[in-house]
């Protein structure tokens, strides 16, 4: 899948959930309901995925991100 597809599709996912719960719900509901509709759109994907965090060679830390979908990353820093 290209990426441009794959962010219309992720963005799709949340703006249906945006419409549909509306604000002021917590964090996690939303996560929820994003997992949903990812499923819905046959999207793979990982919440709470745990990564390394790289500064030149150096290990600097780690972090979770909510959710890594069709095992793709956004950061060049970031190690599984």
């Amino acid at each position: 899948m290209i990426k441009d597809e794959l962010t219309y599709k992720i963005i799709g996912c949340a703006m249906k959930v945006h419409n549909t719960l509306g604000n002021g719900f917590q964090e996690l509901i939303y996560q929820r309901s994003l997992a949903i509709e990812l499923k819905k759109a046959g999207l793979s994907f990982e919440r709470e995925k745990k990564h390394s965090i790289y500064y030149e060679d150096f290990e600097v830390g780690t972090r979770r991100a909510d959710f890594v979908v069709e095992n793709k990353k956004n950061n060049r820093n970031f190690q599984n």
